[in-house]
């Protein structure tokens, strides 16, 4: 009887010592935060320097005139002059104002109505494909009309901004708010959450990674947006990055043209990468975020 009781208590250490042995060995491949750092930086490297190889071939294979299809040199000489001039920054202020604006009342009607059409049956029927299809027409189709109602003004651009980023993100309140559990509504309203108190407590916390979503989709959406509207109306008295961009087209400056696309795609990145961290940091409070892969 000792002796059955023996092994099976040297089982019970031994079992314990495999798990023990297995935690620790999954420690031990966890690796450090700059090695995680290097791995999600270096395949970007890599794809910007094959981006950039591919650019230099396509010159030397003579398929378009210089003046047409800059080298990578000269355009990269370029923006090294262009982020030190006046002109760039003058036309980001420009441009970075109308965007905060445009987004800002973007997000205002756009978290409204989602939260309107998701909670009013009557809405949705009214509202809910007529949303969904702002979302599918291009923005710059709004133009003519923005044009006809606002002349080349501040106006028409704004118009036309919040117009291709307000259904995208009533949109994503809306999906994110249909994927509430009812469960969690009940629980909610036992708890006592009613009305603001609800929406504050309960559905907006469990919509939020979907809201998230709609926020980046929406923003892409209202960057296009300006950017079609700088490079149709041009204002002579103000700068913008599209309006500089309309300037080196007419011109022929192939080096500062390419020069300020870079500088878009750059911004873009910038933005896409902050809400990529507004995501991350949701997921982490959610638990749902694995600590190796950070």
């Amino acid at each position: 009887m000792a002796s059955d009781t023996l092994t099976t208590s040297q089982r019970s250490d031994a079992e314990i010592s495999g798990l023990d042995a297995l935690e620790i060995a999954g420690r031990e491949k966890e690796t450090s935060r700059p090695a995680r750092i290097w791995a999600a930086t270096w395949p970007k490297l890599a794809a910007l320097a094959l981006t950039i190889a591919l650019w230099q071939v396509t010159v030397w294979s003579g398929w378009k005139e210089k003046w047409a299809l800059s080298p990578p040199g000269p355009v990269f000489a370029d923006l090294g002059q262009y982020v030190i001039s006046a002109a760039l920054w003058d036309g980001l202020a420009t441009t970075g104002r109308r965007a905060a604006l445009g987004f800002a009342a973007a997000l205002v009607i756009g978290l409204a109505l989602g939260l309107a059409v998701a909670r009013v049956r009557v809405l949705r029927a009214a509202l809910g494909s007529m949303i969904t299809a702002l979302q599918t027409m291009p923005s710059i189709a709004w133009f003519p009309l923005a044009i006809l109602l606002f002349g080349l003004t501040e106006q028409a651009i704004f118009f036309v901004v919040v117009l291709g980023a307000a259904p995208s993100i009533a949109n994503g309140v809306i999906h994110g708010v249909d994927y509430v559990p009812p469960l969690l509504l009940r629980a909610g309203c036992n708890l006592g959450a009613r009305r603001l108190n609800l929406y504050r407590y309960v559905i907006a916390p469990a919509a939020l990674p979907a809201i998230i979503a709609g926020l980046k989709q929406g923003w892409a959406f209202a960057w296009r947006s300006l950017m079609a509207g700088e490079l149709l109306v041009v204002i002579a008295t103000r700068t913008s990055i599209g309006a500089q961009l309309t300037y080196a087209r007419e011109l022929n400056e192939a080096p500062r043209l390419m020069a300020i696309m870079i500088i878009i795609l750059v911004l873009g990145l910038v933005v896409d990468s902050l809400f990529g961290a507004a995501d991350k940091a949701v997921r982490r409070r959610w638990g749902v975020l694995d600590p190796a892969g950070q």
